[in-house]
């Protein structure tokens, strides 16, 4: 069962452009932040939870582009001028950049799923460590086109979600 917040009470009645920013700092997809604007009010995180998901499921090709600037390959340092710096540090905190032959399979795993699919791999890394992340990279390299495009935008709006989620708290 969601539960109202005082975060999203806040959220409710904040002006325009702030709860604009607010969300695109959780994905940088403008046409995106304006569907779930307009559904404010929301009574539970549940219910913005939901239309932020429903919002995904109409990127466009240009958007998806847009949206995955802002974050940096797995394993890699973000880069405070293009990504969002802080939350991608902490979201992949679990990638244990000690771990060499880690940070090398991730590297070449990284390449081998740009050379496939034209883009950056991003998953939801928070909650994840480096050896899970790894393995579901490898898995998604099996993917076709269409899937894993799916796949991708279903991990940035979990992405979304949870910087909401901490946004909100």
């Amino acid at each position: 069962m969601s539960v109202t917040r005082p975060g999203l009470s806040a959220f409710n009645v904040m002006d325009h452009d702030t709860a604009r920013d607010r969300l695109l700092t959780c994905l940088d997809v403008p046409r995106w932040a304006d569907a779930v604007l307009a559904g404010r009010p929301y009574a539970t995180i549940g219910e913005i939870e939901a239309a932020m998901t429903a919002a995904s499921a109409t990127i466009t090709d240009v958007e998806l582009e847009q949206a995955l600037a802002r974050h940096p390959r797995i394993g890699e340092r973000a880069d405070a001028a293009k990504h969002d710096a802080a939350h991608s540090t902490r979201e992949q905190s679990g990638v244990d950049s000690a771990d060499a032959d880690l940070a090398r399979r991730l590297e070449e795993g990284n390449r081998a799923y740009e050379e496939r699919f034209g883009r950056v791999f991003i998953v939801r890394a928070a909650g994840r460590d480096g050896h899970d992340i790894l393995e579901h990279l490898q898995q998604r390299l099996d993917n076709s086109d269409d899937l894993e495009r799916a796949a991708t935008i279903d991990q940035l709006a979990q992405i979304a979600v949870l910087r909401m989620r901490e946004a909100l708290s």
